[in-house]
């Protein structure tokens, strides 16, 4: 392998996983269906539901002050001439109070938040601050989701406001009564999220070229290799390990977030489940490009000179004639069609490989199932050329063959 190739190979397998963190950032983050997509499903995840539920009541519960309305009805009712010490008792019914409006509070919070109501809201929230979401990663922009010092809220306006009719509803009339609070939802903060931003923004604007340069690049370590397809099994196979090493990373990651998580994110649980789905695609991807990158390496090893493959091949060969000739025995003749495969195999082989190569390529955000699925697909094409080769090698043969008298 020369220099220049060994480079080009090592570039290569760096800018496989970079490249699918610039696809990730360009066409998951910034995309709003494909966003609404992946955070869609969070309305119904128990963990956010428990933060939200906790969070509107608590917003709610800082304006009814069980205390304050027992001190003003015993106040009142002194004034009307209530003795002293009744007035007190009705004072210490302000915590009994407190717990009891709490209860309602949360019961109806919790069938808010079960409803759907709340995954519409939740949904249309997300559709709408989409913009905002790009800006925690590029610093521009603004919406229901808000950027503040590494910190990234989402409005749950809706939510409480819908809260408050079901509490009069329920008969808690003081709730018509509650003023504006904050209604404000920590999805996650960071102290290092302006740095974040600032290599977000580079990876978009080279977003997408840098997938397209990646592949020249790897071609072009190939074909100036001395053994191209070593250099080809090295290329998958690097690029696959870099994948795995950014997996891993990823691992690390959540497990060092989810333990550093700040005071501002009341709920360890909702924080984990906002995080898996927010980076889902780009695990998906990973995996995807690991699995391609086995199986381009696999193939190309059994299409060597090496002993093993050679007899792989062999085999399928073998397999492929008995099987000609039982058909030929019974009266299953391909006719030209089968010499014409023989002549032009290793081009209809190439041929196909460029066609599932082009399908891959086109894919709208292949999956591991994808690769797979396009595997089998090529393997049984591949063993329709090797049955209609082998016939037209037993027609040949037949035709060769002298006469009997």
């Amino acid at each position: 392998m020369s220099t220049v190739s060994a480079v080009l190979i090592t570039l290569t397998c760096i800018l496989v996983p970079v490249s699918l963190l610039t696809v990730w950032v360009h066409d998951i983050v910034l995309d709003t269906d494909r966003y609404v997509a992946t955070v869609a499903p969070l309305a119904t995840s128990p963990a956010v539901q428990d933060a939200a539920v906790h969070r509107i009541t608590e917003a709610v519960d800082v304006k009814v002050d069980g205390s304050a309305v027992a001190s003003d009805v015993a106040g009142w009712l002194e004034s009307q001439g209530l003795p002293p010490r009744a007035a007190s008792a009705v004072k210490a019914l302000g915590p009994k109070l407190d717990d009891a409006v709490n209860q309602v509070v949360t019961k109806v919070a919790t069938g808010v938040v079960h409803s759907d109501t709340f995954a519409t809201a939740w949904t249309q929230a997300n559709r709408a601050a989409h913009t905002a979401v790009v800006h925690a990663l590029t610093g521009q922009g603004r919406g229901a989701v808000e950027v503040s010092d590494g910190t990234v809220t989402l409005d749950i306006g809706t939510a409480v406001d819908r809260l408050k009719e079901e509490l009069v509803a329920a008969g808690v009339s003081p709730a018509a009564k509650i003023p504006d609070v904050n209604k404000q939802m920590v999805l996650f903060q960071s102290d290092k999220l302006a740095k974040i931003r600032g290599a977000a923004h580079a990876l978009d604007v080279i977003g997408n070229w840098l997938p397209v340069l990646t592949v020249l690049l790897g071609a072009a370590g190939v074909l100036l290799a001395r053994r191209r397809r070593r250099a080809l099994v090295t290329t998958a196979l690097g690029s696959a390990g870099g994948c795995l090493l950014v997996a891993i990373a990823l691992v690390i990651a959540r497990h060092y977030y989810l333990d550093h998580l700040p005071p501002a994110v009341q709920s360890p649980a909702a924080a984990a489940a906002i995080f898996d789905a927010l980076l889902r695609f780009l695990r998906i991807s990973l995996r995807t490009a690991m699995v391609l990158g086995v199986v381009v390496a696999l193939g190309a090893y059994l299409s060597g000179a090496g002993r093993f493959p050679r007899a792989v091949r062999g085999r399928a060969d073998a397999v492929a004639d008995s099987a000609a000739h039982w058909g030929d025995a019974h009266g299953v003749h391909t006719g030209r069609a089968g010499t014409w495969t023989e002549g032009h195999r290793r081009w209809l082989v190439l041929a196909a490989l460029l066609v599932v190569a082009l399908v891959f390529a086109l894919w709208n955000h292949p999956t591991v199932l994808t690769v797979l699925l396009l595997v089998a697909v090529l393997l049984a094409v591949l063993a329709v050329l090797a049955l209609l080769a082998a016939s037209g090698r037993t027609t040949a043969q037949e035709e060769d063959r002298p006469d009997a008298e």
